[in-house]
C-alpha cells in the first residue's frame, strides 16, 4: 500500500508537457522582454565605448595617419613615448594638477557640505547657486576667469594690489602660476557636485552618534574626526576615485583656458593626445598615449580599491 500510494504521489507531481511548454514559453518571454531593454544601452555602449577602445588598443600597435595603411610597429609607439620630452612634461603637469586638484576640491566641497548640511534660511538656494558652476558652459567660464585673472587689468589682481600686494602674479601668462590658476577654476567648477555627494553621505549619519558624542563631551572637532568622517568613509572613497579620473583626464578647461600655455607649462596628457592625433594626424602614436593613460587610471583606482578595503578591516 505504501510504495503504491509514493507512486501515485510521485506521478501527481510530474507536470503534463502542455504544462511544462507554457512554462517554457513563459521563461522565453521573460528573457526577450529583458533583452529588449537592454539591448539599445548595450549596442549604444558597444558602438560608442567598445568598439572604439578595441581599435584604440589595435591602433597603439600601428603607424597610421588615417590616409593610408596601418602599418604594425609592435611596441615602437611606446618605446618612443618614453625618450619623448612632451609626453614627459604632460606626464609631470598631469601629476601636478591632480595632486592640487584633489584634495583642494575634496577640502572645499565637504566644507560647503557641512555648511549647508544645517537648517539655514535659503539653504536650497545656496545648495542651488553653489552647483551652477558645474552645469555651466566651460567656455563661458574660461571667458570669464581669463578676464578674471587678467594681469593687467583683472579684479583679482586689482584686489591684491589695494591690500598692498605691489607685484602680483601674472596668473595664465606666468609658467609658475599658470597651473594653480587653472586648479583654481576647476575646484570652482567641481565644487559644487561632489559638495552633492557629500550632502548625501552626511544625511546618512546616524543623529544618534552625534548625541552620544555630546553626551561624552566630544566638541566639535573631535565629533568631526570621530563620528562624521568614519561614516563619511564610502562617500569619500567615491568621490576621491571620481575625482582621481577626471583630474587625470582634464582636457576641455585647460584647452580653452590655456590651450597647454605659456609654453608647455599647463600641457597635460588628454591634450598632448589631441595635438598628436587631430592637429599631426599621428593616431598610432597618440593611441599609444592614450593606452598608457588608461593604464594610469587603471593602476591608481586598482591602489584606492586596495587602500580602503585595508582601511576598512
Amino acid at each position: 500500500m505504501t510504495t503504491v500510494a509514493a507512486r501515485d504521489a510521485g506521478a501527481a507531481t510530474v507536470k503534463p508537457p502542455s504544462q511544462r511548454r507554457r512554462r517554457s514559453k513563459l521563461a522565453l518571454r521573460n528573457t526577450l522582454i529583458g533583452w529588449s531593454f537592454i539591448l539599445p544601452n548595450f549596442l549604444g555602449f558597444a558602438t560608442l565605448t567598445l568598439v572604439p577602445v578595441i581599435v584604440l588598443f589595435y591602433m597603439s600597435f600601428t603607424n597610421w595617419n588615417v590616409f593610408g595603411k596601418a602599418d604594425w610597429i609592435g611596441f615602437a609607439n611606446f618605446t618612443r613615448l618614453f625618450g619623448d620630452g612632451s609626453f614627459r612634461i604632460a606626464l609631470v603637469n598631469t601629476l601636478y594638477y591632480s595632486a592640487l586638484h584633489i584634495p583642494l576640491t575634496i577640502i572645499v566641497s565637504l566644507a560647503l557640505a557641512l555648511l549647508l548640511n544645517n537648517k539655514l534660511r535659503g539653504v536650497a538656494f545656496f545648495r542651488t547657486a553653489a552647483f551652477f558652476p558645474y552645469i555651466t558652459s566651460i567656455v563661458a567660464i574660461a571667458v570669464v576667469w581669463n578676464l578674471l585673472f587678467s594681469p593687467d587689468y583683472g579684479p583679482i589682481n586689482e584686489i591684491l594690489r589695494f591690500i598692498g600686494i605691489q607685484n602680483p602674479p601674472g596668473w595664465l601668462t606666468s609658467t609658475d602660476w599658470a597651473m594653480p590658476a587653472v586648479v583654481i577654476v576647476s575646484t570652482w567648477r567641481d565644487m559644487g557636485y561632489y559638495m552633492i555627494l557629500f550632502l548625501a553621505g552626511l544625511q546618512t549619519v546616524p543623529r544618534e552618534l552625534y548625541e552620544a558624542a555630546r553626551v561624552d563631551g566630544a566638541n566639535a572637532w573631535n565629533r568631526f574626526v570621530n563620528v562624521t568622517l568614519p561614516c563619511l568613509r564610502p562617500t569619500m572613497f567615491f568621490v576621491t576615485v571620481m575625482l582621481t579620473i577626471g583630474s587625470f583626464k582634464i582636457f576641455d578647461l585647460i584647452l580653452v583656458m590655456t590651450d597647454g600655455g605659456p609654453g608647455q607649462a599647463t600641457l597635460v596628457l588628454s591634450q598632448f593626445i589631441y595635438r598628436k592625433g587631430f592637429e599631426e594626424s599621428q593616431f598610432g602614436y597618440a593611441s599609444a598615449a592614450a593606452v598608457a593613460l588608461f593604464f594610469m587610471c587603471i593602476i591608481v583606482t586598482i591602489l584606492q580599491f586596495l587602500w580602503n578595503k585595508r582601511a576598512s578591516k
